[in-house]
């Protein structure tokens, strides 16, 4: 199986190792993994703010890259359903159209690929200790994925899980959110700190690098010793 990589702004200049980790797995199932160089940011910062025309040229960009692949594959939810909303930028457009609707179609979050398309559970991942597990907002109720992750960190040897309490809640990052309501984010940051450290977890684990960094970034300030990482490192951990 063809699998194109969408790797994402902050997996490409930040989070490097969970791409790395994400391809691991997936070649080790059997997949055949490229990456299309044409790829740039798919528009959500600029869109989100309601730059929707000033974001068309970057969606066209993506929709032109992705054009020749099977299957398109990210490690980020949010950036996954950001390609399932080019059909309704272009829904008028009869010539880019039914290109954004073929690329949606064929586009998947990592672990809904997993266990939706490749039907596989258990990667056989180990990694001792007690973890919990943030839910992105994206992901969940937007992308609609919400047990995959859990289903493939059910099988991970040796990893004690730990409900997160009141997971569903934002943890402040938002994208422009967390720049431009500071103060905010910083108090729905620190509340999902503490519910992490309410469970004793040693790690944080998550599907969005955005929500990551930010918990990850107030955990460290605030000298915690909960290690934070990406759902596509636990699933290639050899612990």
């Amino acid at each position: 199986m063809k699998v194109s990589l969408f790797i994402t702004c902050l997996v490409d200049m930040f989070k490097t190792d969970v791409g790395k980790a994400m391809v691991d797995v997936l070649e080790r199932l059997g997949c055949e993994v490229d990456f299309p160089k044409g790829q740039i940011c798919c528009g959500q910062p600029s869109y989100n703010s309601g730059y929707v025309e000033s974001s068309k040229p970057a969606m066209k960009t993506m929709i032109t890259a992705f054009e020749q692949s099977d299957y398109v594959v990210s490690p980020s939810g949010s950036c996954a359903f950001m390609f399932k909303e080019y059909p309704s930028v272009f829904a008028d457009d009869p010539e880019w159209g039914p290109k954004a609707k073929a690329l949606a179609d064929k586009t998947y979050e990592f672990t809904q690929f997993l266990v939706d398309v490749l039907k596989v559970e258990d990667v056989g991942a180990s990694l001792r200790g007690k973890a919990t597990y943030h839910p992105s907002c994206h992901m969940t109720r937007l992308l609609g994925v919400k047990d995959a992750p859990m289903k493939l960190l059910q099988h991970v040897k040796g990893l004690e899980f730990v409900p997160l309490p009141n997971a569903a809640a934002c943890c402040g990052f938002g994208g422009t959110f967390a720049v431009k309501m500071g103060p905010i984010s910083e108090q729905m940051v620190d509340e999902k700190v503490q519910h992490v450290e309410e469970t004793e977890a040693e790690y944080l684990i998550g599907g969005d690098c955005g929500c990551l960094m930010n918990i990850g970034g107030r955990i460290e300030r605030q000298g915690k010793s909960v290690k934070v990482m990406h759902i596509a490192e636990v699933l290639n951990s050899r612990d």
